[in-house]
């Protein structure tokens, strides 16, 4: 059974920094396909980076690249995101999804604010 629990989430002043952790059982975080994604209030969910595989190539989404880095501890299966230089817009809850057999599974989600 495949289960993602997020934390790390909080309230942060804008410039100031997160990380984000991703604890993963039932998937292996060094071989399977994994990936941040965000719900921007009154929007639709969207993707932030994403690593595949034994691959260490990662992926980030335009918004993010430069500011936001996704990294893997395979000892303790878990994903983060590290998250510098954070902008009000970047306010929002914060999910780790896997692919495994074509099958989607995410986390329940943890809230990111940034505000003064």
């Amino acid at each position: 059974q495949v289960q993602l629990v997020e934390s790390g989430g909080g309230l942060v002043q804008p410039g100031g920094t997160l990380r984000l952790a991703c604890s993963a059982s039932g998937v292996d975080i060094s071989r399977d396909a994994m990936g941040w994604h965000r719900q921007l209030p009154g929007k639709e969910r969207q993707w932030v980076a994403s690593v595949f595989g034994s691959d260490s190539t990662r992926f980030y989404g335009d918004s993010v690249k430069g500011r936001f880095t996704l990294s893997r501890d395979n000892a303790k299966n878990t994903m983060y995101l590290q998250m510098n230089g954070l902008k009000p817009e970047d306010t929002g809850v914060y999910y780790c999804k896997t692919v495994l057999r074509g099958q989607e599974y995410w986390g329940q989600g943890t809230q990111v604010t940034v505000s003064s």
